[in-house]
């Protein structure tokens, strides 16, 4: 059964057309979550991203460990590109440069799910 997690963020003001655009422009980053000897230890199955004015959120469904996706999103160079561009945009700065760094940022920005329903079960 995949597991859903998301994360909410701020733009500065007037800062939504440049963020919107990178995130349009940005790579698609590798979906299997592998571990550090090469052994498959999951796969993100489908990524998200929503924005109103300059509230952001960003939600993924993955098969695995939530520590391991964080740690294959902090690595893929697509997601760091991201990341580097939309640093100077964001209110609360964040540094996801370090793994100490990015689970801070996910710890604080976390979502709570309260209702996951699917249409047969």
């Amino acid at each position: 059964m995949s597991q859903r997690f998301a994360v909410l963020f701020t733009c500065k003001p007037g800062a939504e057309e440049k963020v919107k655009e990178l995130f349009r422009q940005s790579g698609r980053p590798e979906h299997e979550i592998k571990g550090p000897d090469g052994t498959v230890r999951g796969r993100v199955l489908h990524t998200m991203v929503l924005m109103k004015d300059n509230i952001i959120i960003r939600a993924i469904e993955f098969d695995g460990q939530l520590p391991d996706v964080i740690q294959h999103i902090r690595n893929q160079q697509e997601v760091r590109d991201l990341e580097a561009g939309l640093e100077p945009l964001l209110e609360v700065p964040r540094d996801m440069t370090t793994p100490e760094g990015a689970m801070k940022f996910f710890k604080e920005a976390a979502m709570q799910i309260l209702v996951d329903r699917y249409h047969d079960k």
